[in-house]
């Protein structure tokens, strides 16, 4: 790859890469600001504005969102009567989770193994990091060929749909004639990948309320109503016996008919335990990719340590359910809670709260860009095809932007491959993957531009 011009010079970017993004992770940018603080995330709107700057991006504004972040906008002009293309990222990040769990700590970008280690590493400060690498490299060789508009959200992890709105609010202020949204990763490293679908979310709270008050479990326990028991009993009956989801109404037998997921491969990548079974039914990329998948994300109940011997008179959990392609997430929502509220046993008093939701999406593959960037991924991966996969998770700006221009095609790119581990701990990039997707992407936008693919 060094004989390619581009290629050498996102090489020789490289150190540069690690710096700016050792200190973009430095900062605790999850949008939760009952858990971090608010001018974290502020800290890191500010830097990505002052990058943008630094590379000659006009019009470069921190845009305040109906959800009370803020992403980041900016315009580099390229020639006149050139196409427009749209790059995204995200800046928020998860949660570290439990922090003794970490080899290193979370915000600290720490190389090991040959992999840069941090919270946002890969998902998604990583993917802000990939674009402008494209651009630097593409500036050193002849200039950037087209029109870019870079958007870099504040709260994706979140759910909450600030940007969504802010777009619906402001429809030319996205406008392109593509889109590559930074935020999927291949399907393993090494293999170049495009993803074609997503999955839609919804998340739902239920809280069960039995009693008044807790009771002590010795001189009531067996005949009082236990909230805690009964809100157990709801969460069972949201999977099969082999762990399949099962929401009353919801549909779950869709069929994956692209890239396969080999079972074996797939325990490695997830981690299963040795004698612990996959759940569900068909292949791991049907139900990964094109069913619907329910998780309970958190109970609220006691802690072990320091539990009393009571019985609980309220309970609460959030639910997340994932919504496959031709599936309406509103629809499934409707039918979550309806589920919800009719398995509550013992005449228990049950509320559900809708605390987000995201439609999934389906990306057209016939285009143009889509040739334009497999013949960019097989430069950039000799000897490699570029892959078409789905992706269990949720970006739910894609169908707002589907929907505001229609007309534009919609590419998935980015560094979450299965190493990176993204939402978990030890979240990881390789600096490889960084490399080859920056040049595939600066290729992408050269071949975009000359029509040559």
């Amino acid at each position: 790859m060094s004989s390619n011009p581009v290629a050498a010079t996102v090489a020789s970017l490289m150190p540069r890469a690690k710096e700016e993004l050792t200190e973009l992770v430095a900062f605790k940018s999850v949008a939760d600001f009952g858990q971090f603080p608010r001018e974290e995330s502020e800290g890191a709107a500010r830097w990505i504005a002052g990058a943008l700057t630094a590379e000659g991006f006009e019009d470069v504004a921190l845009l305040d969102t109906p959800d009370g972040t803020q992403s980041v906008y900016g315009h580099l002009p390229g020639p006149e009567g050139a196409k427009t293309v749209l790059l995204y990222a995200h800046y928020d990040v998860q949660p570290p989770l439990d922090e003794s769990g970490w080899t290193t700590p979370p915000f600290e970008l720490t190389e090991r193994d040959g992999r840069w280690y941090g919270r946002g590493t890969a998902d998604c400060k990583g993917g802000f990091i990939m674009h402008l690498l494209a651009l630097r490299a593409l500036k050193a060789n002849g200039g950037v060929p087209v029109h870019v508009k870079v958007i870099v959200e504040g709260s994706e992890e979140q759910g909450t749909g600030g940007l969504e709105r802010y777009a619906e609010e402001h429809p030319d202020l996205l406008t392109a004639d593509t889109v590559v949204i930074g935020d999927a990763g291949n399907f393993r490293a090494g293999l170049p990948t495009v993803t074609s679908t997503l999955r839609g979310m919804t998340l739902v709270r239920v809280r069960i309320d039995t009693l008044e008050g807790n009771l002590h479990s010795g001189q009531f326990g067996g005949a009082a109503p236990d909230a805690l028991a009964a809100l157990v009993r709801v969460l069972d009956s949201l999977r099969a016996e082999d762990g399949t989801t099962t929401v009353d109404g919801l549909a779950g037998d869709s069929a994956w008919d692209g890239l396969q997921y080999d079972d074996g491969q797939f325990r490695e990548d997830a981690r299963v335990l040795d004698g612990v079974e996959l759940i569900g039914a068909g292949t791991v990329a049907d139900r990964i990719w094109a069913r619907p998948a329910v998780t309970v994300l958190g109970i609220d109940c006691p802690p072990v340590v320091g539990a009393t011997p009571s019985v609980q008179a309220s309970a609460r959990a959030l639910i997340s359910l994932r919504v496959p392609p031709g599936v309406d997430a509103a629809e499934a929502t409707a039918l979550l809670r309806a589920h919800l509220e009719s398995h509550t046993p013992w005449g228990a008093r049950v509320s559900t709260e809708q605390i987000g939701q995201g439609q999934a999406f389906r990306a057209d593959t016939t285009g143009p860009a889509y040739r334009a960037m497999a013949d960019a991924m097989a430069v950039a991966y000799p000897g490699q095809e570029m892959s078409r996969a789905g992706q269990g998770g949720s970006i739910p700006l894609c169908n707002t932007l589907a929907s505001l221009y229609p007309k534009a095609e919609t590419l998935l790119i980015g560094l979450s491959e299965p190493e990176a581990r993204i939402h978990a701990v030890n979240e990881s990039v390789s600096p490889d993957e960084l490399e080859r997707l920056s040049v595939a992407e600066a290729l992408f936008l050269r071949n975009l531009a000359s029509g040559a693919h």
